[in-house]
This record gives C-alpha cells, structure tokens and sequence, in this order.
C-alpha cells in the first residue's frame, strides 16, 4: 500500500504540473489549472532569461547572417513583388498608363526598378544584422508566443525532462515500499488507526521530496562505496543540450517567428521607418532629374501618398516574400548547435536553471499535496484493515 501511494502521489505531482492547460472548476477556490501553464507569463520569462544569460546571444547569431546570401536567396521572390508592385502603383495613380506604355518602356521600366531592388534588401539587412534589438523585442516576441501557446511551454519542460519525470514516478514505488516495511512493523507493534494516515502522510511528503531533490543532488559525480551518485538531469547533460537546441531551434527562435516579431512587436515601427527610408532613397535614385517633373504631374501630396503605399505593399508581401530566406536563415542561425555545445559550458548550478524553476515554483506546493494525498489513503488503509476482518467475519457467520 505504500509503494501504491508513493506511485500515486508522484503520478499526480507530475500531472499537476502540467494539466489541465487551462483552468478547471469554480474559481476562485475549487479547481486546478497545471502549475506551469497557470504561471506561463512568469514561466515564459524564465525560460527566455535562461537562453540569453549563458546559451546564446541574439545579436550575435544575427551578426552570422551575410546580406549578401540573402540578397541571392530573395532575388526570385523580390524581382516579383517589385514588378507587382510598379504595376499596382502605376494603375493607381495613373488608371491606363502602365497598358498604354510599349512593352519595350514597360520591359525596362521594370528592370530598372528591379536592378535597385538588392541594393535596397541588402541594406536594411545590414541594418537588421548589426542591431537586431532596435527592430524586434525579442524578449517580448519569445514570452508573448509561450504565453500564447502553453502546450509549446509544457513541451520546454516535459520534452527536455521526460527520463526526469518518469524517474519520479517509478520512484514513488521504491521509496514507497520501503517506507512500507518500516510502516508494517509500526503496525504489528501498536495496531493503532493512527499508524496508517500518519505513514500515509509521510510517504506521500518523504517520496516527493526525495524524488525532487535526486534530480538535481549531487550536482557533481562523487562515489559512494563503490557506487556513483549525482542528480538525474546532471548526467544527462549532452543530451539534453540536444534536445533543448532543437526546441529552441524548431519552436522559438525560428526565422518565421523573428520576422512575425519584426512586422507585429512593439518595435515594428521601427522596421517600417527603415523600409521607408529605402524605399524612398531607391524612388529617388530611379526618378532622378525627372523627380521634379513627377512632382508636378501628380502632385506633391500624391507623391508622399505613393511613397507610404510603396512601403505598406512592401511590409503587407514581406511574410510571403521572404519564406524563400527561412532555409539559409536557419543554417546561418544555427540555433542548435550553438545552445547545445554552450549547455557544455555551464556550471552545474546553470544547468540545473534549465528546468529547475519548473519544479522549484511550485515544490512545496506539490510535495503538500502529495502528503495530504497519502494520509487520505492511509486512513482509508487503516478503516479497510479495521472493518474488512469485521465484514468478513460476519459473512462466515
């Protein structure tokens, strides 16, 4: 019965960290929501803090991006959105006059345009890769899509810790039964009702919290007749470093992401200035002498108006035009690799903060509930021991 309860009570601690997603029950005092998803802002935070302070620098895996490549990479995709956008623009503000041109004029109008094109890529990626963090709030982007999506933040924990969590579970069964024997001979000795809940209750708070602890204790190896102790998660270093890269690879810190968080975040206004600023420069320079005569033909608010609607087809094409990018991106990036050969580097103490918080947030919590959930057992082992022989004695009868 022990051993069932320490399995019980680690299967339940493990559930409550991460289920349900979302709150269940009668607020505010009956019901459960899972520990890390009721915690996502703090969690999310946490675990961006984590990457940054010792895994990887933001800035400086942008800085591996060479505008060059990635002029290459968007040629097709940009040859297109700017011919698109010439002829856009054009039967907006002069219906007819694109169709009216020879094809030879439309040909090299065109060309034109799309010869300055790289020019203006290249440039705003030099802009981008030199300060990432005046044009996207990472941070921001990171906790924002976690807190979005709470089953990506259990996915941070439970996939980089699953040996963990199934360690803490089987766990229960040997602490369990082993405090069993001593319970069974407390109870050969006195009988009393009060053996069970209170060995319940012991069980239930003992096995959780050594369960908990042999994660991460002894942070270094050491040797104990013969035998090497060191916490669970320690020994599993490399591979977790693996693990988490990928996550951080696949799930977080994607090409895809960091754009979404360029057009969308706090600081997309900034983007928007130096797609302006381009724009601008690039009309300038193919206008040339002409520019005042365009002026003059369409009027000077009307060419201001052409200028913003050039940049608001740019931004509005950006997410499809730039997927052609992602592929090289992500190499250039290299996201995992990199937090996998830095989780090599740190301190016992900072890898442990991988997941640590994770547990650490809501131990107590967990262990009490897992105490709480053994005396209830308990005393339901003890009434069973009481009135079963009663029962079944008045059957024979």
């Amino acid at each position: 019965m022990a051993a069932i309860i320490g399995y019980l009570t680690k299967l339940l601690a493990v559930r409550m960290l991460f289920e349900p997603l979302e709150f269940r029950g009668i607020r505010p005092v009956f019901g459960w929501q899972g520990m890390i998803p009721a915690r996502a802002g703090k969690m999310a935070a946490i675990a961006y803090d984590t990457m940054t302070s010792g895994l990887i620098d933001i800035q400086e895996l942008m800085s591996r991006i060479d505008p060059d490549e990635l002029v290459a990479e968007l040629d097709g995709p940009v040859k297109e959105v700017v011919e698109d956008l010439a002829r856009t623009l054009l039967a907006e503000y002069r219906p007819g006059l694109y169709e009216a041109l020879p094809e030879q004029v439309r040909v090299l109008l065109i060309r034109r345009l799309q010869a300055e094109a790289p020019q203006v890529v290249r440039q705003l990626a030099r802009e981008v890769t030199s300060d990432v963090h005046a044009v996207i709030d990472v941070r921001h982007m990171v906790v924002s899509n976690l807190v979005r999506d709470k089953e990506l933040l259990n996915r941070l924990i439970r996939d980089v810790a699953q040996p963990e969590l199934r360690f803490i579970v089987r766990s229960g069964i040997y602490f369990g039964a082993a405090i069993g024997v001593i319970q069974a001979v407390a109870w050969g000795l006195t009988k009393s009702p009060l053996v069970m809940p209170i060995f319940g209750f012991i069980t239930g708070w003992v096995t959780d919290y050594l369960a908990l602890n042999m994660l991460f204790l002894p942070r270094e190896e050491k040797q104990f007749l013969g035998i090497r102790l060191q916490g669970k998660f320690q020994r599993r270093r490399s591979e977790v470093g693996a693990r988490y890269g990928d996550l951080i690879a696949k799930e977080i810190l994607t090409p895809r992401n960091l754009l979404e968080g360029m057009l969308t975040g706090p600081k997309s206004d900034r983007l928007v200035a130096l797609v302006q600023r381009e724009v601008r420069r690039a009309i300038d320079a193919r206008a040339g002498l002409a520019k005042p005569l365009v002026v003059l033909a369409v009027g000077g608010q009307r060419f201001r108006e052409l200028e913003r609607d050039a940049v608001a087809h740019v931004m509005a094409t950006a997410p499809r035009t730039v997927e052609s990018m992602f592929g090289y991106t992500e190499e250039a990036l290299d996201v995992r690799n990199t937090i996998s050969e830095r989780m090599e580097l740190l301190s016992a103490e900072q890898f442990e903060q991988i997941i640590r918080p994770a547990f650490k947030e809501d131990e107590r919590t967990a262990v009490m509930v897992g105490a709480v959930l053994g005396g209830i057992i308990g005393e339901m082992q003890a009434l069973a021991l009481i009135y079963l022989p009663m029962a079944l004695g008045v059957l024979a009868v």
